[in-house]
């Protein structure tokens, strides 16, 4: 159990049934009435924001998160498997449960896993990835001034917008947070 008095930027726990993390806090003594604790709280498995008040007081029980280094491995139709490589144990996940967190993923690559209770909410892939490019319009001689960017789909079938030097082959560097093209390795 933690009190609101005690709470602290990214500590998980549960509230009415669903899981939050404090995203922001902050402590207000008025001039008149009892303190209380403002804070900005994140639903890890919905991904919505919501701000709330508490007293000082209030206990609250703390979520322990399971995050799970697995490699992800294929997919079959609906189905995402992946294998926790200490134990070679196995899960299937539907798209579903997935979203589009695997769009910069290839297979045999690493992953975490994030459950709680067992129940699996988020799937994390790595913070950057090198993958190859696949189909990209040409690029034209001394148009590199500008600073344009061309579409180009990279091996996993996302789309990345890139710099008009990049061509079909070339492998870049690319962040899975934002999507964004870094640099060519």
């Amino acid at each position: 159990m933690i009190a609101a008095g005690d709470f602290r930027n990214g500590v998980t726990l549960e509230i009415d049934g669903n899981i939050y993390q404090i995203i922001e806090f902050q402590h207000v003594k008025p001039g008149k009435g009892a303190a209380f604790v403002r804070t900005k709280l994140k639903n890890i498995v919905s991904g919505g924001v919501v701000e709330k008040t508490f007293r000082p007081t209030e206990k609250f029980p703390t979520a322990h998160i399971d995050r799970v280094d697995m490699q992800y491995l294929y997919n079959d139709g609906d189905l995402f498997y992946f294998m926790n490589v200490e134990n070679y144990e196995q899960i299937g996940l539907n798209s579903e449960q997935i979203g589009d967190a695997l769009k910069f993923v290839k297979e045999n690559e690493m992953v975490k896993i994030c459950s709680y209770k067992g129940n699996v909410f988020a799937v994390e892939p790595p913070l950057f990835v090198e993958l190859e490019v696949t189909d990209t319009e040409p690029g034209f001689k001394g148009d590199t001034a500008t600073g344009a960017t061309k579409p180009a789909i990279v091996e996993t079938g996302a789309q990345v917008l890139v710099p008009l030097f990049v061509e079909i082959g070339d492998k870049l560097k690319i962040d899975t947070r934002t999507g964004e093209y870094l640099s060519r390795v």
